[in-house]
């Protein structure tokens, strides 16, 4: 079988990295003060570039920072833009036996796109690795998924159409500005769609006044205009899975719900699929797969440090390809290992030891 020269990759990985006690320390001096951002940018500096070796060392292909710059998988990109500000709540959004700290955004203006500092972090990867950098940022959705109704100034949008039709294209300009500086390969993490697999989000979202069919086509209209404007070289995958926070989960069930939606409406090249576990349901969604698409098989989980067997592994992968072609297939963890900064719970060992197993697996099943 030909090897991939271009990603998703036969053996690849969602982004985020287990944080090391070194930048947690300084992340927490300069929230308090005792050190610059100068000093601060010293420490994620030295280890990124340690992670980037690392993760060149495990044969990986695509390279990350393991977004070691941020606190959330998505609000530091979304607190980036145009017209959204930071809010501090009075509680976290529930996740299975815990909630997360009380952050979210607020819109208190016209949503655009002039700058975004991680426009520079994805050029620090691309100077400091042999392989392919990649960036991930939330996917358009994340800015209204939340369960909880998001604070948006009646007065700039009174109607919800404009601000959607400006997130649009605050994010084509965002994909663009990434396509600039050089980058080839992005991923969209698209939460909000896979939750609405789950029927208790989707009575959420009904409960507070909105319809879960016009979201999910409402979603997909917004990842296909992020990526309008991208040169033709440029690979956009999508990540899906129902939520990762210190290990627990937000929401469960199978993809049957949004299938059409995701092959047959969004354009991205591929999709990483969370697939660790029954909450994710079966590989049957994968027979409407179109033949120019790719689908990354989150087989490995990264919610706990236990080594998955290479034979269990293989069976599941043997199983998804009696829906969708062998050739269209790669192999990934379901999830980052830190979506958030406090990272999941197992250490950096048995990270490092799945992300190896993984290239490992890969090439015994696809080869070289």
């Amino acid at each position: 079988m030909n090897a991939r020269t271009k990603p998703p990759f036969r053996a690849d990985h969602v982004g985020s990295l287990l944080r090391p006690a070194a930048l947690k320390e300084a992340r927490a001096l300069f929230a308090a003060g005792k050190i610059d951002a100068a000093a601060l940018k010293a420490v994620e500096d030295h280890e990124i570039q340690r992670i980037i070796r690392k993760q060149e060392e495990v044969g990986l292909r695509s390279v990350t920072d393991g977004e070691f710059r941020r606190s959330w998988w998505h609000l530091d990109f979304l607190w980036g833009l145009d017209g959204v500000e930071k809010l501090v709540m009075d509680t976290g959004v529930a996740f299975a036996g815990m909630n997360t700290r009380a952050e979210s955004i607020q819109v208190t203006g016209k949503i655009g796109f002039s700058s975004h500092p991680m426009i520079e972090h994805f050029k620090f990867v691309a100077a400091h690795t042999r392989q392919t950098p990649k960036i991930t940022i939330p996917a358009p959705s994340a800015i209204y998924g939340r369960p909880h109704k998001p604070s948006i100034d009646s007065n700039i949008y009174p109607q919800l159409d404009a601000m959607f039709e400006d997130l649009g294209l605050a994010y084509r300009k965002a994909v663009r500005a990434f396509a600039d500086a050089g980058c080839r390969y992005l991923q969209l993490d698209e939460v909000f769609i896979a939750m609405l697999c789950d029927e208790k989000y989707r009575q959420q979202m009904h409960d507070r006044g909105d319809d879960p069919e016009k979201l999910a086509t409402l979603y997909a209209d917004l990842v296909n205009v992020a990526m309008s404007d991208i040169p033709d070289d440029m690979t956009i995958t999508m990540h899906m899975c129902r939520g990762n926070y210190r290990s627990t989960y937000q929401g469960a069930g199978g993809y049957e719900a949004v299938q059409e939606i995701l092959f047959n409406k969004i354009k991205v090249h591929g999709f990483f699929m969370e697939y660790d576990s029954d909450r994710a349901g079966n590989f049957e969604p994968l027979r409407l797969l179109p033949k120019d698409k790719t689908v990354v098989l989150g087989l490995v989980t990264s919610k706990t440090g236990t080594l998955e067997s290479k034979d269990d592994l293989r069976r599941r992968i043997d199983e998804a390809a009696k829906f969708a072609p062998l050739e269209q297939l790669c192999l990934s963890p379901q999830c980052g290992f830190a979506s958030t900064e406090e990272g999941n719970t197992l250490d950096e060992e048995q990270q490092w030891a799945k992300l190896r197993m993984i290239v490992e697996l890969a090439e015994e099943v696809w080869g070289r």
